[in-house]
Order: C-alpha cells, then sequence, then structure tokens
C-alpha cells in the first residue's frame, strides 16, 4: 500500500499549501515581521500598471459616455416614434439594458481574475467592450431593416454591459494590489482621472462632429463615427495590458506567501473554485457597504457626466452644443485637480475626503440646479462647478477604498459583484429614472433632489466603513516603496523583548 506522506510529498499543490501552512503557523508563533513579508514596489512597473488600467477605464466610459451624448440622435434613429420623450426613453431604456447583465459579468469575470490572475481578464473585458461598440457603429438603422435594429442595438449593449461587469472591480484591483500603501490614494486617483479622459473625449468628439455636421448629418452616418473609433483604442489598451506583470499581491497569494492562516488554510481552495456562494456567506457585510457606497457614487456621477447634456437641452432648451461645451469645461477642470485631491485621501483618510463629496452633494445640489436653471452661462458653470467639486472628492478617492473593503483571495469577485449589483440598480438607470421622475411630477428639480437622497445613503455608509488610508490591504503584506521604508517598518513592528 502506498504511504499517504509520500503521496502528499510528491504532489505539487498539496506540497505548495503544506508549506504556506507551515510558514503562516510559524509566523503565528512568533509574531515579528519579516524583511520578506513586505512587498517594495517598482515605480516603473507602477506606472506601467496604472496606465494600462486607467486607459481601459477611459475606453469604458468613453463608450458609455458616446451612448449618453447621442441619446437623442440614437432615438431617432432606432427609435422612431414622432414623439421626442417616447425616443429618448427608448435611448435610455437601451442604455440602462447594458446594466441588467452587469453583475453577472461581474460573477463570471470577477471570481475568474481571482482564480487566474488580473491581468488575463482584464484583457478579455477589453476586447469584449471594444467588440461591443464597434459593433453599434456598424448597425443598420430602423429605417433600413425595421425591428432587428433595435434588436441588434440591445444585443450589443449587453456584450458592452457583460465586458464591463468585470471592469471596473478588476482595474481598481490592479492599480490598488500594485501601489504602496502610503500612496494608493494618488496613483487610485489615476483610474478615475481615466474615466473624466473618456468623458471628455466623448463629448469633445461628439460636439466637434455635432458642430461640423449639423443634426442632419449626426441622424444620418455622423453618430456612427465615435463608437468606431473604438475599435482601434481597444487594440491600444489591449496591448498595454498584456504587456504588464501580475499584481504582487496575487503572486504572493497563489505562492503561499500569505500572512494570515485562515488565507493561507483555504485561500487557494477559494480561489480555484470562485467560490461566490462564500463572498455572499461570509462577506456580505462588507457587499451591502460597498453596494451603498456605489449606489451613492454612481447615482451622482451619472446625474452629472452623463445625463447632464441631456438635461439642458431637453428640459432647459439649451442647444446640444451649449450643454455639452459647458460639461466639457467642467470635467477638463476636474481633471486638473483630480490626483490632487487623490494625494489629499493620503495624507487626511479616505473617510474624509467621501464624506466632504456626499455632503457637497446633500446640501448644494438644490441651489446647484436652482443656479443651473437660471438660463445665464456664468449661473450654469458655478452650479456645475458645485456639483463638480463634490464629485471630484468621491472620484479620487472612491477607487482606492473600495478594494480596501475586501480581503485579498477575494478582492475581484467581491469587488466585481457589490460594484456592479449597484451600478445595475442605481447607475445606469439614473438617466431613465430621472427622465420619468421630471414626466411624472412636472419639475426640473427633480435630479437634485434623486442626488441628494442617494448623498443620504452615502454619508450613512461613509459613516459606518473603516479608515484604510496608509494601511495594507486585508490579506496582503505591506506595500513600501523602498528597501529602507521595509527596514524601518520591520524594526518599527518588532516584538517587546519578555523579561
Amino acid at each position: 500500500m502506498e504511504d499517504p506522506g509520500h503521496r502528499t510529498a510528491t504532489d505539487p499543490e498539496a506540497v505548495k499549501r503544506h508549506h504556506a501552512l507551515f510558514r503562516t503557523v510559524a509566523r503565528r508563533k512568533n509574531p515579528r515581521l519579516r524583511r520578506t513579508d513586505i512587498t517594495v514596489t517598482d515605480e516603473r512597473a507602477i506606472k506601467r500598471a496604472v496606465k494600462a488600467a486607467s486607459l481601459g477605464n477611459a475606453m469604458e466610459w468613453f463608450d458609455f459616455g458616446i451612448y449618453s451624448y447621442l441619446a437623442s440622435t440614437i432615438g431617432h434613429v432606432f427609435f422612431p416614434s414622432g414623439s421626442n420623450t417616447v425616443e429618448l426613453l427608448s435611448s435610455f431604456a437601451t442604455f440602462a439594458v447594458a446594466f441588467l447583465v452587469r453583475p453577472i459579468g461581474g460573477m463570471v469575470f470577477g471570481p475568474m481574475g481571482d482564480k487566474i490572475g488580473r491581468k488575463k481578464v482584464l484583457a478579455l473585458t477589453m476586447i469584449l467592450m471594444a467588440i461591443g461598440t464597434f459593433a453599434i457603429g456598424v448597425l443598420p438603422s430602423y429605417a433600413s431593416v425595421g425591428f432587428w435594429s433595435p434588436v441588434l442595438l440591445i444585443f450589443f449593449r449587453l456584450v458592452q454591459g457583460f465586458s464591463t461587469g468585470g471592469e471596473y472591480g478588476g482595474a481598481s484591483t490592479f492599480i490598488a494590489e500594485y501601489a504602496p500603501d502610503k500612496r494608493r490614494g494618488y496613483f487610485g486617483s489615476f483610474l478615475e482621472f481615466g474615466t473624466l479622459a473618456g468623458y471628455v473625449g466623448a463629448a469633445g468628439l461628439v460636439t466637434l462632429l455635432t458642430a461640423l455636421l449639423g443634426s442632419h448629418g449626426m441622424d444620418s452616418w455622423g453618430w456612427r463615427v465615435p463608437f468606431l473609433v473604438a475599435g482601434p483604442l481597444g487594440l491600444v489598451g489591449l496591448y498595454l495590458r498584456l504587456r504588464l506583470d501580475e499584481t504582487p499581491a496575487f503572486l504572493k497569494l497563489e505562492g503561499g506567501e500569505n500572512i494570515h492562516v485562515a488565507e493561507a488554510a483555504t485561500g487557494v481552495e477559494t480561489t480555484a473554485k470562485g467560490d461566490l456562494r462564500r463572498i455572499f456567506r461570509e462577506y456580505w457585510p462588507s457587499l451591502l457597504l460597498c453596494i451603498a457606497l456605489v449606489g451613492a457614487y454612481n447615482i451622482t456621477d451619472y446625474m452629472l457626466l452623463s445625463y447632464m447634456p441631456t438635461y439642458l437641452s431637453d428640459e432647459l432648451g439649451y442647444s446640444d452644443t451649449h450643454g455639452l461645451l459647458i460639461l466639457l469645461g467642467v470635467m477638463v477642470f476636474l481633471m486638473l485637480i483630480i490626483n490632487q485631491v487623490g494625494k489629499l485621501s493620503d495624507r487626511f483618510g479616505r473617510k474624509p475626503l467621501l464624506m466632504t463629496g456626499m455632503l457637497g452633494f446633500l446640501l448644494l445640489s438644490l441651489p446647484a440646479f436652482l443656479l443651473i436653471r437660471d438660463g445665464s452661462v456664468p449661473a450654469i458653470i458655478v452650479g456645475m462647478l458645485m456639483l463638480g467639486l463634490s464629485l471630484v472628492c468621491m472620484l479620487s478617492t472612491m477607487s482606492a477604498a473600495l478594494p480596501a473593503i475586501f480581503p485579498t483571495h477575494v478582492r475581484y469577485g467581491s469587488l466585481s459583484v457589490g460594484y456592479n449589483l449597484s451600478a445595475s440598480l442605481f447607475g445606469g438607470t439614473t438617466p431613465l429614472v430621472i427622465t420619468a421622475l421630471i414626466s411624472a411630477f412636472g419639475t426640473n428639480l427633480m435630479p437634485a433632489y434623486y442626488a441628494m437622497a442617494a448623498a443620504l445613503v452615502g454619508v450613512i455608509a461613509v459613516a459606518c466603513m473603516r479608515e484604510t488610508a496608509n494601511k495594507p490591504l486585508i490579506g496582503s503584506p505591506p506595500s513600501v516603496e523602498t528597501k529602507e521604508e521595509a527596514a524601518e517598518l520591520v524594526e518599527a513592528q518588532a516584538p517587546e523583548p519578555r523579561f
């Protein structure tokens, strides 16, 4: 009979798990932090990771921004009914459809990212997003093929939504796991810099095309151009992502270099199975917190960056280019300051910055929309800046705060599930809900009331979260910038002598 011990010794996976458990139990008996436990980051690797993740995020929001800014045109092309309101509602309903499958995408790609690595899954989501967006640009109009035109539009919107389900969770996890603990807010803010860059690119391109081609030219063929641009952008993003190395935190988890006994004993098993049931069963409090934070953040984000041009043109009667140009200027301003605000979250903490943003929307939304409704350009700019400065406090901080809620071995999966459930329920439905509320209640101040309600939920969520700035990610070793800093950390955490 074969010796069971011999069988275990010759099984590479069993040996890996055995050694990991042995090392972590030994460290539990001797809590002194070793130099090999600490990750010393590579500045060049961090910059490559930030660039690749941010470009993917920029492409995602470029795609979604295009659809938002072309909502009226898409309504004319794919849902002609003779009623502007019906066409707009149909267009926004199709916008919201993509969010129905985002949680499914999160449940597929998130655990996959915990199983096979962040890099491979982010490359796959990039490919799918580029295909979905490019395909929309070549679809025939309703006038050409009738019923099949909106059906195909909805199908490729579902492809976009499915791929996006693995994008934000993976990109924010990727940057968070590469960044040193003391600068996670700064590097994480580049992800939302990509968000703003995507919106700016979409708004700028749509504004330029509208000015050059006019409404007739846009309805005829001009609307296709922004969607077709997604093809080459996707190839560039894919190239950058395939050149990346896997994150240090995931590599240490994969190799068993984890400082927590529970993760050493079960982390490999959980990662291999991609156990969604365990995420819902053991991490539901963190999931609820994530859903609340993301819901408040997404409603205010989509309200300002996606819906506002439609609000200015359809509800207040401005020209399409008028609203886009003002929003474009506000977003460029936010891009100039977002990384500096990210640094503030490293210095003062995530909670103070997030609370400032939530309270800003709670207290300033109504005054801001009253100014916007006033109609003069200075009043609109001031009102939108009030909302923009509140939003940038969340934009610059959320991508560092959310990954820190979950431990390494389930971070990608948990964040993807929580983020996309919330985005599906509250984010993508924002333009549709606001348009319907304005129609139902007859007041164009409904965006302000909706944002205030979301911000109130956000205030409660921020009050309930723990501070994570300048601390290691849960389940990951400390991450520093230099060997000297690692040595100081080892010395500072050495156990006191026993007498």
